[in-house]
């Protein structure tokens, strides 16, 4: 990536935001023209909720409220643009008390000169979980395994509903991340592995939240993370160092985010790592040069908790604070989430006054932050008197129930364990994921961690409980056996599962993310392994339903089970949706997002180069997972047969049809992913061993067919060259659905 002329850059980017903004609000240059320079300093500020609350930042006063001394110092004095809630001290807040918030933020802007309204952010990562009653949503690791977009962009509609209902029109959210390091601790908040899935879920995600661009009361603003190449810490640990080849980085990781700006995303919040050496918060190459210059963002790039300041503590790249932020907005940041003080504030007003920071360069970024505001309808403060009578509905958690049952993937079904037979069968129910809607959802539920139950949502079900309301509470025993990492009563469990005809036993993981989701390793803790080492020994079917952040090791327990439920982290109707699949009211249909790894170091991916397929003994059996990309059982059998390519031979500006005969040839309705891979065979850069090249979700009755059928233009089989161009090279592919193959020439 070549780097420009500091200067010219900001002469052209300013001329190219005042154009775009003249067409939005032909006022917001003008506006720009009143304000001062502490004004502008302020808009790039965003703080959290917490500094302006009564309390202290990390022990606030419940329910939360204004403290108006701290609030007239945040917008009077320092003219902050910006707040967000999801501090040590910040929760989940009533929609009542949200409204009060906002009311007090709103008046005190009122006493200011130009009167500019703030803009608040949250990350309401599966649902807007910061707001008490409101509907949460699986996971989007979750949402991914359901290979259904249109299903997941119906959940974002609502979660931008609710979270409209709130108050609040910004989203931190979807992660746009890859999940390709299941070690890393926000795998779960991927679309998964693969790039074509992972594009197909960014535009269900950011059409979801933010409509048709145009300003609605129910369409929120999207925020695209983590520009760029988070998700891939060489240690696997959060925020350590990413070593990737640009090339790399071209072929995986930028395709997401940029499909998400050819959707119009509005923000973009910055990876908090280091790429090769050199702190995205301070990389002109990648915050301008690549995402200004070539991909053509021209909303706000905001960054993540304190990384200006973790230039200096975390990174030493800057010596001091303030050679910090100098380097962060020279490198094209608009926004600061500070957040808990002044300094960055303080800082960049020195800058901008002693010169070192151009005029041109701040008017450029305080231009998007208005422009956004804008598009919002935050200066006319349009949405106050909107009715939001499906908040929380029975209607909006049936859309969370729909994306549940969809995902759950049905990994092992040996001698058709499942589904279980309600009104003859008596279960013993055991394991930590049984009781707690808390490892149903994982983190960034009410609050950062989503650990705190005095938050869950009222009349949810655990899986537990949801089984005993399918079963009746007369047919299901239940003991604890282990917490997450330590046996409780493991004899307790033996006894009662003597006496039941199968056993469930729910594996779970600690609800983490970010930094204190850390763990060294991927195997599954030792004493929920020995529950399950236990429990086989009474020769009983044993049914494994697991709600993990990250796929953990299986290896040693696989053996020992009948059937493998796994879940990911299905939201508050998770509990539900697993009965409802454990009993056969749901047929399964989800399939995995990821190449699940059989061993804790053996982390290839179903994309692989040949080279990978290597075993240490010569065999081509090195890509050996536990269960392969795109995998997922159902009740239903599914017959593939007749695949047919309309012509041999691809040239530019031209198709291929290719189609598949599907018949359900079962008694039970299902529903099926119908997956088409190609392989390019030889290549200038090594081709992978297969590739997703497209995919549809069907719905097939008991013994119905379908012809399904795909259109395959040249593009469509395209990767970066060396050159770092995207491109198709003459050669031979082969496409594959399911058992066949067919082999096509590409000119």
């Amino acid at each position: 990536m070549n780097r420009i002329k500091n200067t010219l850059f900001f002469a052209l980017i300013f001329c190219n935001l005042t154009v775009f903004a003249q067409k939005k609000q032909i006022d917001i240059a003008a506006l720009i023209g009143k304000m001062s320079i502490e004004e502008k300093a302020g808009e790039m500020t965003q703080l959290d909720l917490g500094l302006i609350a009564n309390g202290d930042v990390c022990n606030l006063t419940q329910p939360q409220s204004i403290n108006q001394a701290k609030l007239k110092k945040a917008i009077s004095q320092y003219h902050i643009g910006s707040f967000l809630n999801v501090g040590c001290g910040s929760g989940t807040i009533s929609r009542e008390n949200w409204q009060k918030i906002f009311a007090a933020i709103q008046s005190e802007t009122k006493n200011t000169k130009l009167q500019i309204p703030i803009i608040f952010g949250i990350d309401a990562i599966h649902g807007n979980n910061y707001t008490i009653g409101a509907t949460l949503f699986p996971q989007q690791i979750a949402q991914a395994a359901t290979w259904n977009p249109d299903l997941v962009k119906q959940g974002y509609e609502v979660t931008a509903y609710e979270a409209r209902a709130s108050g609040i029109p910004w989203n931190f959210s979807p992660v746009l991340d890859l999940g390709r390091q299941p070690l890393w601790s926000r795998f779960f908040e991927t679309f998964g592995e693969d790039v074509l899935l992972a594009n197909k879920m960014t535009v269900a995600a950011i059409s979801g939240l933010q409509g048709d661009n145009q300003y609605s009361p129910y369409h929120v603003a999207a925020c695209m993370k983590h520009f760029l190449g988070y998700s891939m810490p060489l240690s696997g640990k959060d925020r350590t160092p990413i070593w990737l080849s640009e090339r790399e980085m071209r072929e995986y990781y930028l395709p997401t985010f940029q499909t998400a700006i050819q959707q119009g995303a509005k923000t973009v919040m910055i990876n908090s790592a280091d790429i090769n050496g050199t702190p995205v918060h301070a990389n002109y190459d990648i915050l301008t040069t690549l995402l200004r210059n070539e991909l053509g963002f021209k909303g706000v790039a905001l960054t993540d908790w304190e990384d200006i300041y973790k230039l200096v503590d975390m990174h030493h790249v800057a010596a001091t604070k303030k050679e910090a932020v100098y380097m962060a907005i020279m490198a094209g940041i608009d926004m600061s989430m500070t957040p808990n003080d002044y300094q960055f504030t303080d800082l960049l007003i020195e800058l901008i006054k002693e010169g070192r920071i151009p005029m041109s360069r701040i008017d450029s970024s305080v231009s998007r932050i208005l422009t956004l505001k804008y598009e919002l309808g935050l200066f006319e403060n349009k949405d106050t008197q909107t009715k939001y009578p499906l908040f929380g509905s029975a209607e909006h958690a049936a859309k969370s129930l729909a994306v549940a049952n969809e995902c759950i993937t049905l990994l092992k079904n040996n001698k058709q364990t499942l589904p279980l037979k309600n009104k003859k069968e008596s279960v013993f129910v055991c394991g930590p994921g049984a009781y707690s809607l808390n490892y149903l959802n994982g983190a960034w539920t009410h609050t950062w961690q989503g650990v705190d139950t005095n938050f869950n949502t009222k009349n949810k079900l655990t899986t537990l409980a949801a089984i005993q309301k399918i079963a009746g509470a007369n047919r299901v025993a239940y003991a604890l056996g282990t917490s997450i990492d330590q046996i409780i009563n493991i004899d307790d469990c033996l006894a009662k599962a003597k006496n039941a005809d199968k056993i469930i036993i729910c594996l779970a993981e600690t609800p983490s993310t970010e930094i204190p989701g850390n763990i060294d390793n991927l195997y599954l803790p030792k004493a929920q392994e020995d529950l399950v080492i236990a429990l086989s020994k009474l020769n009983k079917p044993i049914i494994l339903v697991c709600t993990f952040n990250r796929p953990r090791i299986l290896k040693n327990i696989i053996p020992l089970v009948d059937a493998i439920v796994y879940a990911y982290l299905p939201g508050d109707e998770g509990g539900k949706a697993i009965a409802s699949v454990l009993f056969g009211e749901t047929n399964p249909s989800g399939k995995l997002p990821f190449s699940y790894p059989a061993d804790a170091n053996s982390l290839l991916h179903y994309d692989r180069k040949y080279a990978e397929n290597i075993n240490v003994d010569f065999s081509n059996k090195g890509y050996s997972p536990a269960f392969d990309f795109g995998f997922g059982m159902s009740y239903s059998n599914f017959n593939y047969s007749g695949m047919v390519v309309s012509k041999n031979t691809l040239n530019d500006n031209d198709s291929i049809q290719v189609s598949v005969v599907v018949k359900n040839t079962s008694e039970m309705k299902g529903k099926e992913v119908v997956q088409i891979y190609y392989a390019d065979l030889v290549a200038s850069i090594s081709p992978s061993v297969k590739k997703l090249l497209a995919f549809k979700k069907i719905d097939l009755a008991a013994g119905e067919q379908q012809t399904i059928t795909f259109q395959i233009h040249k593009n469509d089989l395209s990767f970066i060259n060396k050159q770092l161009k995207r491109v198709t090279e003459a050669g031979e592919f082969d496409l594959m659905i399911q058992n066949e193959t067919k082999r096509i020439y590409v000119n």
